[in-house]
């Protein structure tokens, strides 16, 4: 009973009035489901009848954002920027207004911050460092701000989680960082991953993307595969055509070494890419044959290894515009491991030197500066 109290009581302080609820709530899951026009209708009702509030427009901006996720990792500027940039714009604008008459406004408090974060995680993406960390900047202190208004909406929980572990993280992995981090407070691992459970767990509208930042961080970062393999699951399960759940059920499982697992499931990912399905993209295509070359390679059957990793060698060269990508250094080294186990010495070694002449990615220079001196295989 408390919690559907508590539940009711959230979204009503976002919204405002408690009847769009269906609409938010079947718009957000056919975003998570990439159902982008359905996703898009639902909040056009919603920005139709309430034109002035925040909500309809920061939904819209998260339609646009995932159809941005779906193409990061291929290297190019989305022609949505702009849109996405624009519809954060209006929501941050309509935010203001309503703070000028009450500077303790909950939804505009809310979606202000909000806003701000996706903006700032587009800024990052794109490696506009600066641009990040301003709109991170002005986003904390009203995050904090909405969470003491608000103290037990744990969707407010989403944004201090995520503040609070790549505060701590980021500047230690990625040193060019830390000049942009001078101003900021100073983050807290294991607190953000506890508030990002909390929101997996209890968040009315942040949930899902709560589940997913954990995800990430478990299985990038933490190396807590096993959990991150059981979000990737129930995320997947739940929003089966969902392109990056069904990658991560995919990695989480090549990373516990369930090696039938991955294959089958990336085998479905090529599949859905011949189907031409929405987010299965050629990027995704070569991420599936690397790693469906790994387990070929652990069931010793390498000519059929060598085939997947070909294929994806010939993908990066089309895809990699902006120098060797992680997959053309990893699976050219994959390939000159295979040509060692093969007897193929001086194929094996025009390979490593290949891979030396590449961007270091996963300890790949080291490896292979060792299988040069001593072929792989015969330590």
């Amino acid at each position: 009973m408390w919690t559907l109290v508590s539940s009711s009581h959230c979204q009503a302080q976002w919204l405002d009035d408690p009847q769009y609820e269906p609409h938010v709530r079947r718009g957000i899951d056919h975003i998570y489901n990439l159902s982008f026009d359905s996703a898009q209708a639902e909040f056009q009702q919603l920005v139709k009848a309430k034109p002035d509030h925040p909500a309809g427009y920061f939904f819209l901006a998260a339609v646009e954002w995932w159809n941005i996720l779906i193409t990061l990792d291929d290297n190019s500027r989305s022609d949505r920027d702009e849109k996405f940039l624009s519809l954060l714009d209006r929501v941050i604008d309509l935010c203001d207004k309503r703070l000028d008459k009450n500077e303790n406004d909950l939804p505009a408090l809310f979606f202000k911050g909000g806003a701000l974060g996706f903006r700032g995680r587009l800024h990052g993406n794109r490696e506009d460092w600066l641009k990040a960390a301003s709109d991170g900047r002005t986003a904390l202190p009203i995050v904090r701000d909405t969470y003491k208004l608000a103290p037990n909406n744990e969707d407010i929980l989403l944004g201090m989680g995520i503040y609070n572990y790549y505060a701590a993280v980021i500047p230690e992995k990625y040193p060019f960082v830390k000049p942009f981090m001078i101003f900021f407070p100073r983050g807290d691992k294991q607190k953000g991953i506890q508030q990002l459970r909390r929101a997996s767990q209890n968040a009315s509208y942040a949930n899902i993307e709560a589940s997913y930042f954990l995800m990430q961080i478990l299985h990038f970062f933490e190396q807590q595969q096993v959990e991150a393999l059981e979000l990737a699951l129930n995320l997947y399960k739940k929003y089966p055509n969902n392109v990056v759940f069904h990658k991560y059920v995919g990695r989480c499982h090549a990373a516990l070494g369930h090696w039938e697992e991955a294959d089958t499931t990336f085998r479905e990912i090529v599949q859905r890419v011949k189907e031409q399905r929405v987010g299965y993209s050629t990027t995704v295509e070569r991420e599936a044959h690397y790693y469906l070359g790994l387990y070929q390679m652990t069931v010793k059957n390498y000519d059929a290894a060598l085939e997947y990793l070909y294929h994806c060698d010939e993908l990066s060269r089309v895809l990699d515009r902006n120098g060797p990508s992680a997959f053309m250094t990893m699976c050219n080294l994959k390939i000159g491991m295979i040509y060692d186990t093969q007897k193929k010495r001086d194929d094996a070694i025009t390979q490593y030197n290949k891979v030396l002449k590449m961007a270091d990615f996963q300890d790949a220079h080291r490896q292979a500066e060792l299988y040069l001196k001593k072929p792989y295989g015969t330590f």
